[in-house]
């Protein structure tokens, strides 16, 4: 749900608009304790994040790992200079080096990090594991990757509502024409260990909302969730993937969901492994 800019060939199917950056923002924040907890790096341990995007979850990063010095990257010069912004604001005693590059074009040693963070990036790419296994090679034996991935299948709502499933359909359609993968949460472990990583653990992460968690029904269900199925808004019609007056109650509907009799329940999935010390495996590019 977040930006893959790691890879200059990724299609970002959410777009760069100013409101596609206040939604990570959002995004970030309502989810932080859920997505974060279990993950605080030790002081002086070398941690680098592929696809920082804006900062998002690098503000959160820093902030639960004070003393980790982060080595945040990604491909979009514009989305580098949000980041920085957004941690001098937010978290400005961290230890941030900022790096442009390309996932597949990366400027470090074999084995330099002792942890990589990935979250809402392998969603977008079009060969995870290829990406996961050059991410493996930076890290030391016995270092740890952390993906966090979500997986639109597992949206669960009240009302039912054929025409709001068919909207999210729309995302997860135009995102897999993009090269990407909307339904990636579930399919965590076999990546990883495809990719050569040992001692792989993936754990749900549940987002449920109803009005006794208003919080949620405005930072998840409303200003993460719909406001992502809405901006494609444009694509689906152009791609003729659904009628403009089926799309506009799909978008109704789902927005029923948020309010007074509505629910909304959602997985994002979060995988712990760690880089085994053989390196017997092929090429990333094979």
């Amino acid at each position: 749900m977040s930006s893959p800019s790691a890879v200059a060939t990724a299609d970002y199917v959410h777009g760069y608009s100013e409101r596609e950056t206040a939604r990570l923002g959002d995004q970030a924040d309502t989810l932080a304790a859920l997505l974060h907890t279990g993950t605080a790096y030790p002081a002086g341990s070398r941690v680098l994040e592929m696809g920082c995007g804006v900062g998002a979850q690098t503000v959160h990063l820093a902030r639960s790992g004070p003393g980790a010095r982060i080595t945040a990257v990604d491909h979009s010069a514009d989305s580098l200079a949000q980041a920085r912004a957004r941690i001098a604001a937010h978290a400005p005693e961290a230890d941030v080096e900022w790096c442009h590059a390309d996932l597949f074009d990366l400027p470090f040693s074999p084995a330099e990090f002792d942890h990589v963070f990935v979250c809402f990036l392998l969603e977008h790419l079009p060969d995870p594991r290829r990406a996961l296994a050059v991410l493996r090679r930076l890290l030391r034996p016995g270092g740890t990757i952390t993906v966090v991935e979500g997986d639109h299948g597992s949206a669960l709502f009240h009302p039912a509502s054929a025409h709001a499933r068919a909207v999210i359909d729309c995302q997860v359609r135009l995102q897999s024409a993009a090269g990407g993968n909307a339904l990636i949460g579930r399919q965590l472990h076999p990546l990883l260990a495809r990719a050569g990583y040992d001692d792989i653990a993936v754990r749900p992460r549940t987002v449920y909302a109803d009005r006794s968690r208003p919080t949620l029904v405005d930072g998840f269900t409303r200003n993460t969730f719909i406001a992502m199925v809405e901006a494609v808004r444009d694509e689906a019609l152009a791609a003729g993937l659904m009628t403009e007056a089926d799309w506009d109650r799909g978008i109704t509907d789902l927005h029923r969901t948020a309010l007074a009799e509505g629910t909304f329940h959602y997985t994002f999935f979060k995988a712990v492994a760690v880089n085994r010390a053989d390196t017997g495996l092929p090429a990333p590019g094979r």
